[in-house]
């Protein structure tokens, strides 16, 4: 008989220390040494464990790889857009793990030029990711930046599209790149030592990157500083934004050595966002409530007490999005939970909103480089409608279905339901929960069901297709999104409700949700799995820490539960910015209230569900050590027989695996873990 595999457990090294009279001790501290052998070790032992316990469902992770991967078509191409004389798009092959990125001059029948092969570039590197990607006007160079390490290291080139080389020009590690209208200057952002992005350059082709100039610089470390470039081509923008201020300067597009203009100063908790159109800036701005209004104001003289008002705040409706065009304005909006697009012709003033007909959906304005145009290209889809891409007439308001989705291994929407109810949270609130599931679904309790949700950031979860996710919905298995507060779904103060001193909302919404779904017999508690990613993984060790007893088996991916060491920790990525939406530590108040919620610093001696932790050794968005602590220290007190695994990616970072088959082996091992614990490892 094989001996049961033991877990690994790893050394107590207490860390005391002080803050407001109080005293917090933490023995796995140590496992934030990257460099000590001993923290690889534990790692290490941690994935022979989890592959061990794993390896009973090794079969079944291959059947679900193999039917993710039937379901995606592996040679195929997206709907080439134009920009500027060429047509730009990316396709895949067939056994190659990234796109290719392509362009032809003039028509999209033209012959193919492969501008960059992301294969070819990350060929022999175990992680392999694209950040900037913007050509010139003229077609000739396209600014790019390539990360192999999984932390956000993104280093900057210029290539030579007539030849095909890269340029000797080094821009060093960026953070966004982009070109002037003069096709040789390049604006790009530079990062300091916590990753913040505070500093703007300015390169001229041909010139050593000594001799670059900043030209736009944030010292606050509040805020990160950011440019663009507005689709008229007439003026570039920098932007200086926290998660609740924004400020901006300009300069003109044709004098890009100028030095930016402020436009107007930035007062606290006032969010204000430019783009231009004519003789206006038109300013997305929440001066006169949360949820934004329209206004513009002359270049020439930009007064904001002098705004003229094109769209007033509505208390019920978020405008998230401005989109101009020569003849058009268009303004993603989103309003009870599902978002729409609100199209107004300049010239008339006449508005429509093109009909969505599902009741849970995503609708976005997709790739639009071209100022003139009277074309917009969208994308719908929803939780049963495969991603389509449209373009949509602004004059005839007729859509044209470029592309939907294929799935080779074959489709029937018919076989699905979907829809939208609401769960009622402790104070009242009404919190929607989108669902999909199979035609037949019996509601007597029996059913499994699949929560996922992230509430944060004012991050509103999209309700997307996903040709993964039927592997679990073909097993009969629920999947049901809870758009919980901290996220915009309802709007700017549904992110203001489950931020700050009124997180908890967030977590207690979530349960409200789950507690809904069993009342109403979509499941119950023994067939009940959840899931989040790093924000979203906060939430999960909150509901567990809460409600132990509610949930049958979790999955926590990159999950941020140590925060009272991370939030004391201002040389981290992230840390003082994020003051905005967590609360500052340093604060007696707010340290209180983190401390109440904090994952790691709540976990009990009790009996907890099933719990798959994922993590990536160079993630530089929540560092691998947090789930690290957080199993550790879990493995020395839960009081039941359940598992509790740690699965860390070596390579990678916050996103997981970069290439698509690696990706798809990472969800068959969690889709594994989760029908394992729901009894349906042999279906």
């Amino acid at each position: 008989m094989t001996a049961e595999p033991i877990p690994p457990v790893a050394t107590k090294r207490p860390r005391v220390f002080t803050i407001h009279g109080r005293e917090l001790k933490d023995d796995y501290f140590w496992l934030r040494e990257k460099t000590n052998p001993e923290v690889l070790e534990y790692l290490k032992a941690e994935n022979a464990y989890q592959e061990r316990i794993m390896q009973p469902t090794k079969d079944l992770q291959e059947r679900l790889y193999r039917e993710m991967l039937g379901r995606i078509k592996e040679t195929d191409e997206n709907v080439p857009y134009r920009q500027g004389a060429f047509f730009y798009y990316t396709r895949t092959e067939e056994g190659k793990s990234y796109p290719i990125h392509c362009r032809k001059a003039g028509d999209p029948n033209a012959p193919e030029q492969v501008v960059l092969d992301l294969n070819e570039i990350g060929k022999d590197k175990p992680f392999t990711a694209l950040g900037a990607y913007s050509p010139s006007d003229d077609g000739r160079f396209l600014v790019y930046s390539i990360d192999h390490s999984g932390f956000r290291e993104y280093y900057g080139r210029i290539r030579d599209l007539t030849t095909g080389e890269d340029l000797p020009d080094d821009l060093g590690k960026i953070t966004f790149a982009f070109f002037a209208g003069d096709n040789e200057t390049v604006f790009y952002g530079v990062e300091d030592a916590a990753k913040r992005p505070y500093r703007v350059c300015r390169h001229r082709l041909g010139q050593p990157k000594e001799s670059d100039i900043p030209v736009y610089e944030e010292a606050d470390e509040l805020y990160r500083a950011y440019a663009y470039r507005t689709r008229s081509k007439q003026f570039i923008i920098f932007l200086s934004a926290s998660s609740v201020t924004t400020e901006a300067s300009f300069l003109t597009d044709d004098a890009p050595e100028s030095a930016p203009k402020l436009l107007f100063p930035r007062r606290t908790e006032i969010e204000y966002y430019p783009d231009h159109h004519g003789e206006s800036f038109y300013l997305r701005i929440n001066d006169r409530g949360r949820n934004f209004r329209l206004v513009t104001v002359p270049t020439s003289e930009p007064d904001l007490s002098k705004a003229v008002e094109i769209l007033p705040h509505r208390p019920e409706t978020l405008l998230e999005r401005v989109d101009l065009f020569r003849d058009f304005l268009i303004c993603s909006e989103r309003e009870g939970g599902l978002p729409r697009l609100r199209i107004t012709e300049l010239a008339s003033g006449d508005t429509h909103y093109p009909a969505f007909p599902e009741p849970a959906y995503s609708a976005s304005v997709g790739v639009n480089p071209e100022f003139d145009t009277s074309t917009l290209r969208y994308v719908y889809q929803s939780l049963v409608t495969p991603s389509s891409v449209y373009d949509y007439d602004l004059r005839t308001r007729v859509a044209e279905l470029k592309k939907r989705q294929e799935i080779p291994s074959g489709y029937d929407p018919s076989g699905l339901r979907s829809e939208r109810i609401v769960a009622t949270a402790a104070d009242g609130t009404k919190i929607p929960i989108s669902l999909v599931y199979k035609e037949g679904l019996v509601r007597d309790g029996s059913a499994p069901l699949h929560l996922i949700a992230y509430g944060s950031y004012g991050f509103s979860y999209p309700i997307t297709f996903s040709t993964n996710r039927l592997s679990l919905i073909e097993r009969g298995i629920t999947v049901a999104i809870a758009h919980i507060r901290g996220g915009a779904e309802m709007g700017k103060a549904w992110h203001d409700q489950g931020k700050m001193m009124n997180k908890k909302n967030t977590f207690t919404d979530f349960i409200a949700c789950a507690e809904h779904l069993i009342a109403e017999k979509y499941t119950s508690s023994d067939r009940l799995t959840i899931q989040g990613g790093s924000a979203g993984g906060l939430l999960m060790g909150a509901v567990v820490n809460l409600r132990p007893d509610l949930f049958r088996a979790v999955i926590s991916d990159v999950p941020f539960v140590d925060v009272i060491n991370t939030m004391l920790d201002a040389t981290l990525p992230l840390t003082v910015q994020e003051y905005l939406e967590w609360g500052n530590p340093n604060e007696p108040a707010a340290f209180e209230y983190m401390l109440s919620y904090s994952p790691y610093d709540n976990l009990e001696a009790k009996d907890y569900p099933a719990i798959l932790i994922t993590t990536s050794l160079n993630d530089s968005q929540v560092m691998y050590w947090e789930p690290a602590k957080y199993t550790a220290k879990l493995r020395t007190l839960k009081t039941d027989p359940n598992l509790l695994l740690l699965k860390t990616n070596m390579d990678a970072g916050h996103g997981g695996a970069s290439g698509r088959y690696d990706a798809l082996r990472e969800i068959a091992f969690e889709y594994a873990f989760l029908l394992a614990q729901l009894g349906k490892a042999e279906e």
